[in-house]
């Protein structure tokens, strides 16, 4: 069976988490090429699941049943919100961030093809319409149309500043997409 490995950006990205954190991990590499080091899934999951072991273990080896009620409340807390949010979805109370962004950017894509045909439009209508007032139509609306064109990549940012200001954080996902 052929092994697939990652180096430890790749890897890091796969658990969601930064490289710094990977780092802290102490996952061991399985191979190493120079300086590079390469993981394979298998060798994260041992390790996360031997930090979980550890975390509900004791100094004597025994399970801490203190530790392990914690973690079993915070795993139903996970499983009950998990829910909650799922049946709100199925209701079509909450729906997708990705859907809210193709769907803008479907109607900012059909508005800017509809601005885009104003000046014609205008100039059909009014045929006494000077020029240097449709130059200046056509370039607020070439502003408007390039607005538009690049909504679907400045949503996450919107999206990003509204959670900041309305609930003092963002997801992490949400604020790379911002940096870069």
């Amino acid at each position: 069976m052929k092994s697939h490995l990652m180096n430890k950006k790749t890897m890091a990205q796969s658990c969601r988490v930064s490289a710094t954190a990977f780092d802290k991990w102490g996952v061991t590499p399985v191979e190493r090429k120079g300086r590079e080091a390469f993981y394979d899934v298998a060798s994260v999951i041992d390790n996360r699941v031997n930090n979980a072991i550890n975390q509900l273990t004791n100094d004597k080896g025994e399970i801490d049943d203190d530790e392990l009620l914690r973690v079993r409340i915070r795993l139903m807390t996970a499983q009950a919100e998990a829910q909650e949010l799922k049946n709100e979805r199925e209701r079509g109370e909450v729906i997708d961030t990705k859907f809210c962004i193709y769907a803008i950017s479907k109607l900012a894509s059909q508005i800017s093809s509809i601005m885009d045909s104003l000046p014609l439009t205008m100039q059909r209508r009014f045929p006494d319409i000077r020029p240097y007032m449709l130059d200046e139509l056509k370039r607020e609306i070439a502003k408007a149309c390039n607005a538009c064109a690049r909504l679907d990549e400045n949503l996450p940012q919107i999206l990003a500043d509204y959670l900041m200001e309305t609930t003092g954080s963002a997801p992490e996902k949400l604020l790379q997409n911002k940096g870069e």
